[in-house]
């Protein structure tokens, strides 16, 4: 006897992917989130694809997995698919310290973060 099984936290039109423990800070993968918020799944890869950010690349991986979830898993039309969230978060902090003069040390935070990508499918233009 098993626990229940809880009801699906999506709409029935929309699939996400999420990363968990990226090597970078929260604002700066925030600000690569912000080039894909709200745009469709083509045009989001294309813009992943020639950003210049290192973690552009990891990012450009989650959306490809969000939309292949889409695909495969929810049977949604990939080419109405459109970045309908992503959202970025904290996750571990790596702390370090690094001798300083006079005895003193310097603290030095090397920040993960998690992203999640939730894609939609657009309604019918009437």
């Amino acid at each position: 006897m098993g626990k229940a099984k809880s009801p699906r936290a999506l709409a029935d039109n929309e699939a996400q992917a999420m990363a968990r423990l990226l090597r970078v800070s929260p604002q700066k993968l925030n600000l690569v989130a912000e080039l894909i918020r709200g745009k469709p799944a083509d045009k989001a890869l294309a813009e992943l694809t020639f950003s210049r950010r290192r973690i552009a690349v990891s990012v450009k991986q989650v959306l490809e997995s969000a939309i292949a979830n889409a695909e495969n898993n929810h049977q949604l039309d990939v080419d109405r698919l459109y970045v309908k969230e992503a959202f970025v978060g904290k996750s571990l902090v790596m702390k370090r310290f690094r001798p300083r003069a006079r005895g003193r040390t310097g603290k030095i935070m090397k920040p993960f973060s998690r992203i999640t990508i939730v894609v939609g499918e657009r309604e019918e233009a009437a």
